[in-house]
């Protein structure tokens, strides 16, 4: 008979040492490991059985000033792995914030890192094609989704005339 091992099990034996915590989030699992053991953990989980990344994404935490970068990884490939959801997750210094690509590990990871890029200004070093991919350079070179963008009012530019009003529109 087959010994049934939970995941938060799965995730510590797989990762070993790597783990600084896990924790039950809504939907998923959020593994938390140090940046420098992000690459070697997106390894393990891949070869037991996690092929893909369903999403990267980056949290501000300006008053510390660190980013918390998730991917959401899981499987089409195992049944019984494609029931979960894991948050690999890792912090890093908002000032100059760099972490190591999982693209060539997921290819399902480079589109996603992307957009946290273009989003946040994060650079994911070693990716194949770090480019621009929705927002113009001018609006990317504001990181939108930082929580000191700030959003300027659609009143503030309301033009009373309409001829002035299309030619000083931006886009």
């Amino acid at each position: 008979m087959k010994k049934l091992i939970s995941i938060q099990d799965l995730l510590k034996n797989v990762l070993k040492d790597n783990v600084i915590s896990i924790e039950q989030n809504k939907g998923y699992l959020d593994v938390l490991v140090p940046t420098e053991k992000l690459v070697e953990s997106a390894k393990k989980l891949k070869d037991s059985g996690f092929d893909h990344v369903k999403s990267v994404t980056a949290i501000d935490y300006i008053a510390k000033k660190q980013f918390k970068i998730t991917y959401h990884i899981s499987s089409y490939l195992n049944e019984e792995l494609s029931k979960y959801i894991i948050g690999l997750s890792t912090i890093i210094n908002r000032d100059n914030p760099h972490l190591p690509s999982l693209s060539r590990i997921w290819v399902s990871a480079e589109f996603q890192e992307r957009e946290v890029y273009e989003f946040f200004g994060i650079t994911f070093d070693d990716h194949p094609d770090l480019r621009l991919l929705l927002l113009t350079p001018v609006i990317a070179a504001l990181k939108p989704l930082r929580k000191d963008y700030v959003v300027k009012e659609e009143s503030d530019d309301i033009e009373v005339d309409y001829v002035a009003y299309n030619t000083n529109k931006w886009w």
